[in-house]
């Protein structure tokens, strides 16, 4: 039997992370180069779109991972622990996370790409809460704030719509209050 029949006849003909039955497709996990039975697992486009190009991952497509974390074969397994190390600034990855076990082989396997390992330079913005703020996220003010260079004060409860992060200062986002391009401290807000 060959190996893409084997991989098809393992998954029932759907994605082995999401459960998707269309565009379907031979996937092997980085670093491995050849296909093998355990380190390749069938996975839709839409998975291995995400999983090869962080910039355009979905958080709520990756809550499939709950169930396929659970899977029997180390390839997916190794797929969802690295899917899930990428997300885990969203919160509920994490506790899955600390739910998962893996053999210590396996574990090292998956640690191979780097997923999952802190980016020193890489500045974390959060709210007064402590929750991790993204790019386009919303949020509101917990308290009136004076807008410099005008006289205008942003009131306690305005929402602020697809904020955008400072690049060199962890404590800064952008966002408009009003018709005003304005800098908000994070510890004034609060994720929406």
């Amino acid at each position: 039997m060959s190996l893409e029949r084997e991989l098809y006849k393992r998954a029932d003909n759907k994605c082995e992370l999401c459960g998707n039955e269309e565009h379907l497709q031979i996937y092997t996990l980085a670093p491995q180069k050849d296909e093998t039975l355990n380190k390749s697992l069938v996975a839709c486009k839409i998975c291995v779109d995400q999983i090869e190009d962080p910039e355009i991952t979905d958080a709520n497509h990756w809550r499939c991972l709950n169930d396929s974390m659970w899977s029997e074969q180390d390839a997916v397994k190794v797929a969802a622990w690295r899917m899930l190390s990428r997300l885990r600034a969203e919160g509920w990855p994490q506790d899955l996370l600390d739910m998962m076990y893996l053999e210590d082989d396996i574990l090292e396997f998956a640690k191979a790409t780097g997923e999952g390992e802190a980016d020193p330079e890489k500045l974390i913005h959060r709210d007064v809460n402590g929750v991790v703020l993204e790019h386009g996220d919303s949020v509101v003010l917990i308290k009136d704030l004076k807008v410099k260079g005008s006289s205008m004060v942003a009131k306690q409860g305005t929402a602020v719509r697809n904020i955008r992060l400072d690049r060199d200062n962890e404590k800064y986002i952008e966002g408009k209050v009003g018709p005003t391009l304005t800098v908000i401290i994070t510890d004034f807000v609060k994720k929406l």
